[in-house]
């Protein structure tokens, strides 16, 4: 007996489809029943913020309530809300405002806190609901990059290919990550230096095999060295997102299910121009694509 799809598998499963119009359909469907409710009591990056209402003409807060990565991902969204709203605030993680500080016509930026807003709003929405809000589809989807304008520091040049690794997530997702042992087959790459970009407990995990250098906390000086790198590798986190967003080439080693957003059956992104996927093709296997990703830095080095 085949059972109807339930709305959130099957808003998933357009998204990845690149359906958004149709999964757009499917949200206003579960907007409309929440009638105005809210339920603040859920954690924040489950909390469901806009109603509904129109954004244009009005004074828009946006909340910052997901990930690191997500916030730099969905910035990008904020000059098409600013080209219709009267005003835009943007409540974001206290870390990433001198980052979004950087944006061309940047929003008023306030740091996030467990308080209420110091703003005056007609009306609020979550950053990951703006791309409902704004009913973007894959086409229109703003992807010039960077869109973010951090400082930089002089390319590494001595002849070799500057290669950035970020291996471990967050441990509420420890598919997303690679073991780090699996890693070693790029240090013995003739061609290429390694530069670690993890931070957090990963590193205690850190082999001899990888140099000593770290990822930074503070994210100026995260973006800083992205931008003096030729490559950056990283599992599904904030530091893809980062690159990502400075233009610098990123290439994502994605688990089987991979979230929504990397869409399905395509090894680019129309997130990042220069982004490429490489996807596991059976769940936790990470052989086949760290394989693929070992081959293709062979050919940028062999060149």
């Amino acid at each position: 007996m085949n059972l109807p799809e339930a709305p959130g598998a099957q808003w998933m499963a357009l998204m990845r489809r690149g359906a958004w119009e149709e999964a757009w359909r499917l949200s206003d469907v579960a907007l409309a029943a929440r009638d105005g409710r809210r339920d603040w009591t859920l954690p924040r990056h489950l909390q469901t913020v806009w109603d509904g209402s129109p954004l244009a003409g009005r004074r828009v807060l946006v909340r910052c309530y997901h990930g690191l990565g997500d916030t730099i991902q969905f910035i990008r969204l904020i000059p098409g809300l600013q080209a219709i709203a009267r005003d835009v605030t943007v409540w974001a993680q206290p870390a990433l405002i001198p980052l979004l500080a950087t944006m061309r016509n940047a929003p008023r930026l306030l740091p996030l806190h467990d308080g209420t807003p110091e703003a005056a709003f007609d009306v609020d929405v979550e950053i990951m609901e703006l791309a409902h809000a704004l009913r973007l589809t894959p086409a229109t989807l703003p992807a010039r990059v960077p869109y973010l304008h951090p400082p930089g520091r002089p390319r590494l040049r001595d002849g070799r290919l500057a290669v950035g690794l970020a291996w471990r997530a967050g441990d509420w997702d420890a598919r997303r990550s690679v073991p780090v042992e699996m890693l070693r087959v790029f240090a013995a790459l003739p061609g290429i230096v390694l530069h670690v970009l993890q931070r957090g407990p990963a590193l205690d995990e850190r082999p001899a095999w990888l140099p000593s250098d770290a990822g930074s906390d503070d994210v100026l000086e995260a973006a800083a060295t992205m931008r003096s790198l030729d490559l950056v590798v990283s599992i599904d986190s904030m530091p893809a997102h980062l690159a990502g967003a400075l233009g610098v080439p990123v290439w994502l080693l994605l688990a089987h299910d991979a979230d929504w957003r990397w869409m399905e059956g395509r090894d680019d992104s129309p997130w990042y121009p220069t982004m490429r996927l490489f996807r596991q093709a059976r769940p936790g296997d990470w052989a086949d694509p760290l394989g693929r990703l070992a081959d293709a830095l062979r050919g940028c080095t062999n060149r």
